[in-house]
């Protein structure tokens, strides 16, 4: 069981490593292109090439989507009444306590974990949540929201793509899924290794409100996840897939939206880099805990 666990836990480890010593060394790192690269080219590929390509039916990969939007709702109303609770800005810290990094730390770990059934099934969850985050989240940020805003968003046609295909059961040509399988090669190196940029680059500069929201973000969103794994009797991948996804620390993207939109990015950024290091130190007892 250990060595399972180490050989989950250390690619994962390493690679995010690799762009913490990158950023630690003053080499340049545009992470801005990087990261507009993975979202609009890597993770659309990444998804389309394990939706067409994993031996799964697409009524598990729907059974995924409906729980994830469930755990949203769930957690979310739970963040709101702490926060009213607390008297902290919902505005600021909802989307950090709502949305996890279910795509830098989730598909990864899901995959050695859990095998290309278990990427596929976190990749539904993932669409799941950055639809929500880039529509919902930026809506709860902003202050305002925009439908269009959901347009623009390329995992959602990649998903809609695959589930399209899938159903009619459409097999692209050979070439066309060199080429996606190819450009989805790239995606979660880059993805870890940007995740290590952020944690150097980031600190910690409020621990009050961090550590809340770190703490909320991790426990909460365990217990709420086994709870519904537990109401709906979910076993084997699909529920370990649900739990891990659902306990992951504070996704980036909820950095940057608070930088852009000027919502305590300081406390937020704090938030993503405290979450990250208690997640890394609870994973092996998480992953034990699952298998």
């Amino acid at each position: 069981m250990l060595y399972q666990l180490f050989t989950i836990v250390v690619p994962v480890f390493i690679c995010a490593a690799i762009g913490f010593f990158w950023a630690k060394s003053g080499r340049h790192y545009d992470t801005e292109m990087v990261t507009s690269l993975v979202s609009a080219i890597g993770v659309p590929a990444l998804v389309l090439s394990t939706l067409l390509t994993v031996d799964i039916d697409i009524s598990a990969l729907g059974q995924m989507a409906g729980i994830t939007i469930g755990f949203l709702v769930i957690i979310a109303g739970a963040g709101f009444l702490l926060l009213k609770g607390m008297n902290y800005s919902v505005r600021s810290y909802l989307p950090a306590l709502v949305f996890p990094n279910t795509g830098n730390v989730g598909i990864p770990l899901s995959l050695f974990a859990f095998g290309a059934e278990g990427m596929a099934l976190a990749v539904a969850y993932f669409s799941v949540c950055i639809v929500f985050q880039f529509t919902v989240g930026v809506a709860i940020s902003s202050g305002s929201a925009s439908p269009r805003t959901l347009l623009r968003v390329p995992t959602l046609w990649s998903v809609a793509l695959a589930v399209i295909l899938m159903s009619l059961g459409i097999q692209l040509p050979e070439w066309t899924m060199n080429t996606i399988e190819l450009l989805a090669g790239f995606t979660i190196p880059l993805m870890l290794i940007t995740l290590g940029i952020s944690l150097q680059r980031l600190h910690v500069s409020t621990y009050g409100k961090t550590f809340i929201i770190s703490i909320f973000r991790l426990a909460i969103g365990f217990a709420v996840s086994l709870a519904i794994a537990e109401a709906l009797d979910l076993e084997g991948v699909m529920r370990g897939v649900l739990i891990l996804q659902s306990t992951l620390p504070v996704a980036v993207f909820n950095y940057l939206f608070a930088q852009k939109y000027n919502t305590d990015p300081e406390t937020v950024a704090g938030a993503v880099v405290l979450s990250t290091i208690m997640s890394f130190a609870s994973l092996p007892i998480l992953l034990w805990f699952l298998l």
